[in-house]
């Protein structure tokens, strides 16, 4: 049944990678930060349709959440602004690399501390080890 998650998120990957390139051109016709925002307008159209059909949720709540917990949507816009940004000069191979790379030691450090509500699991020589590989291996490809 894992193996299930693990094609979803194989096919997100895909997704991203995708998505970088299509938005780091469309940044070149109507603008980085414009690109963004367009990225957001329709997910929140496209959301907010899911939301009012299927959502089961309580999204009234929102502000009884811990205020850490809402800077998500902050966040988002710094990783897709980022991605539209790094694309058009460093390639998408490079930058979906490079977020790889974002994405392992921080949630290595969130995972060895138990941030945010994470199971800790520690830092060990085989992960170092896979993060120190994958620095390497963005050091040749570039």
């Amino acid at each position: 049944m894992r193996f299930i998650f693990y094609i979803f998120a194989f096919l997100a990957g895909a997704a991203l990678s995708f998505e970088g390139a299509i938005y780091a051109e469309l940044g070149k016709t109507i603008g980085q930060i414009e690109t963004s925002f367009y990225n957001f307008f329709m997910g929140s159209i496209i959301m907010g349709l899911l939301w009012l059909f299927f959502g089961k949720g309580r999204i009234s709540y929102t502000l009884e959440a811990p205020k850490w917990a809402l800077l998500g949507g902050v966040l988002g816009v710094v990783y897709l602004t980022s991605i539209v940004v790094s694309v058009p000069f460093v390639g998408v191979g490079i930058t979906m690399v490079a977020v790889i790379i974002g994405q392992l030691v921080m949630s290595m450090t969130i995972e060895h501390f138990g941030w945010l509500g994470s199971k800790k699991n520690k830092i060990n020589k085989e992960k170092l080890f896979a993060v120190i590989s994958m620095i390497i291996a963005l050091i040749l490809i570039n």
